[in-house]
């Protein structure tokens, strides 16, 4: 019985020190490299000194010190979550300029105004005519709904762009982004660790879409949806909701739980949206087969063809600074509000 109980014993303790202590441990590792204000070294030190505390108290499970190593890991873990919950998102930096201001709309009747709409005219990565306009938009003219996936680390990961389609060719482009400061780069791991604002950005397409396509040479691909006017209006409503709470109350960007997917997500789904979940909603670079599998698109033709046909970067090239940007990019894009072909 006894050698019974010491085995229960050591699995027991082994889940313990797999399951809690050592991701526990790595996160801690983390959130002081990353969040510790202070020079790196500085950093570095108090990284190391809490992977020492997890090691040592996972190496302690396994004796009669257990509880010795755990009366200094648990209060060491409280003071750390003390610490984290007083990190807030910043309302006043040094932004990157292309991200420096929240937009923020009012709804009256069927107009909305939306002020800090951004419209930059891009010569390149670093250069480009800054300019942030205030617009009115009709919304009983709101007639479509699109998606655009921009392709920048590979077949598993885009960034997802959101617009809306007005009866007068209009288009309104909504982008989920980390809101950086000027010289920051991103790093999908640092903005685990409440390194960045979420901001996020309406903006004309000529410039979010063309920035991708054309300026940083992504495969950007476009999907024309089905969703019908009076749900597009309540899902922009929701994105009007959020940008005006976000510009009151800052939160922070995160890799996993807040980007530019799960934010479009949720809006979608408080709107009143249909969006299952999936793993392709966290692995987004799949999202096509996604809105395929669920009717969302086109699906009169293969995924296959409606993937080739989707790809719109080639004729953004083509229509650059055009006026006319948005129809062009739409040309021969299939849409599933199109009437069946004879």
């Amino acid at each position: 019985m006894g050698r019974e109980r010491r085995v229960v014993a050591t699995i027991f303790w082994g889940l313990v020190a797999l399951l809690l202590i050592v991701p526990i441990g790595l996160w801690a590792s983390l959130a002081l490299w990353f969040r510790i204000p202070g020079p790196e070294w500085l950093r570095g030190i108090m990284a190391a000194l809490s992977c020492c505390v997890s090691l040592t108290t996972v190496a302690a499970l396994s004796t009669d010190r257990r509880w010795r190593a755990l009366a200094i890991f648990v209060p060491a873990l409280a003071a750390l979550l003390v610490w984290w919950s007083t990190i807030k998102p910043p309302t006043v930096a040094d932004w990157s300029p292309d991200v420096a201001r929240q937009v923020t709309g009012v709804v009256e009747g069927n107009l909305l105004t939306l002020k800090n709409v951004r419209d930059f005219d891009w010569t390149s990565r670093t250069e480009y005519k800054e300019r942030w306009v205030t617009e009115t938009y009709d919304l009983s003219k709101l007639r479509e709904l699109d998606v655009f996936l921009a392709y920048w680390a590979g077949p598993e990961m885009t960034h997802l762009i959101i617009s809306f389609g007005f009866e007068d060719g209009r288009f309104l482009a909504w982008s989920a982004e980390v809101r950086s400061r000027k010289g920051g780069e991103f790093s999908p791991v640092a903005d685990l660790f409440r390194s960045n604002p979420l901001v996020i950005i309406a903006s004309e397409e000529r410039d979010v879409v063309r920035l991708r396509s054309n300026i940083r040479g992504e495969d950007v691909q476009l999907y024309r949806l089905s969703t019908p006017p009076d749900v597009a209006r309540a899902i922009l409503l929701q994105f009007v909701e959020e940008s005006n709470a976000l510009a009151a109350r800052p939160r922070f960007y995160n890799s996993i739980t807040t980007n530019c997917t799960t934010a479009v997500v949720k809006l979608v789904r408080a709107a009143g949206g249909r969006l299952p979940f999936d793993w392709r909603l966290i692995v987004n670079g799949f999202l096509p087969s996604y809105l395929y599998d669920h009717g969302i698109v086109d699906t009169r033709i293969s995924l296959e063809e409606l993937r080739a046909r989707s790809r719109i970067s080639e004729r953004a090239r083509q229509a650059d600074d055009s006026p006319d940007f948005s129809r062009i990019i739409r040309e021969g894009v299939p849409s599933p509000l199109a009437p069946t072909p004879p």
